[in-house]
């Protein structure tokens, strides 16, 4: 009986150590060669690239408007489930302005371990109301 536990015990504790991450945190283009821009589904490419992890680092590339008939890009961070499901902005932090994202692009730290919740505030949200120019990230804790 006592080897059973311990052999229970000892696959639990693998299964724990595997969610886990060791290393360097990784720098990570959002949408990867297809950057920051609307037509894109950013859940499923997140969905595709996590786990992220604390202290990883995302990149928003994206070109900025070159005419007023172009996507105006930005990105910002929703302060909670609601605000992203229904794509509220009104308590939104702005991020990355529509020209932030442009050559190298722009750095987000993921720096704590809580939800963040990214979204375009282009065309006064209704690029993150057609549901692609969004996602979540919730980094998990890295052993060092």
């Amino acid at each position: 009986m006592a080897f059973s536990y311990g052999a229970q015990g000892f696959v639990l504790l693998l299964m724990a150590a595997s969610l886990l991450a060791v290393g360097e945190a990784k720098t990570i283009v959002v949408g990867g060669s297809e950057g920051w821009r609307f037509g894109f589904n950013y859940t499923d490419w997140a969905l595709q690239n996590s786990p992220f992890y604390i202290n990883d680092k995302l990149v928003f590339k994206y070109a900025p408007p070159s005419d007023s008939s172009s996507h105006a890009y930005s990105v910002y961070v929703l302060p909670d489930l609601w605000s992203y499901i229904t794509c509220d902005f009104r308590r939104a932090k702005l991020l990355a302005n529509e020209r932030q994202g442009s050559g190298e692009g722009f750095v987000v730290v993921l720096n704590m371990w809580r939800p963040y919740y990214f979204a375009s505030g282009g065309q006064n949200g209704a690029l993150c109301s057609e549901g692609l120019m969004k996602f979540f990230a919730v980094p998990l804790p890295r052993w060092n």
